[in-house]
């Protein structure tokens, strides 16, 4: 890790159909192996199925209500003092938040055995939606573990 300067961020491109920060940024987390055109057609795919299911609303505000139900608001990290380890809980900024849900999403939709991925990711998508499945039971295991451990709060740094 350099110790020179800050990493500068760098924007995320619109995606070419709905023209979403938001839905570029899945693509781009999406891609493996540099085939964006491959992301895209699978990312694609997983919105035509959430609209068709969901049948309600913009597909993209479909995503960020499903994004805003995964995100985790509180995390926990390793604080060394003295020789022990605490788990300290910090909040969580905006962009790890969206990062942090949209792995969550795609890993558990790697996860799903016996469908493609855009179905997977779809489906992963929906339940998210509804309050349900393995991405917001991930958010909430992590939101007991800083609440089990807010004890340590006062050596955040």
């Amino acid at each position: 890790m350099s110790r020179r300067r800050r990493a500068e961020k760098r924007t995320v491109e619109l995606d070419p159909r709905f023209q979403s920060r938001l839905v570029g940024r899945l693509i781009n987390m999406v891609t493996r192996c540099g085939k964006k055109s491959v992301a895209r057609s699978i990312v694609y795919g997983a919105i035509e199925r959430i609209s068709e299911k969901l049948g309600k609303g913009d597909p993209v505000e479909l995503i960020l209500v499903a994004l805003e139900n995964t995100q985790p608001k509180l995390e926990v990290k390793s604080r060394r003092v003295g020789g022990a380890t605490y788990q300290v809980p910090v909040e969580v900024s905006y962009d790890r938040q969206q990062t942090l849900a949209f792995r969550w999403l795609i890993s558990f939709a790697k996860g799903r055995k016996g469908m493609n991925m855009s179905t997977a990711l779809a489906e992963e998508v929906v339940d998210a939606y509804n309050n349900t499945g393995n991405a917001v039971k991930k958010r909430e295991d992590m939101h007991k573990m800083a609440q089990a451990n807010r004890a340590f709060a006062h050596l955040n740094w």
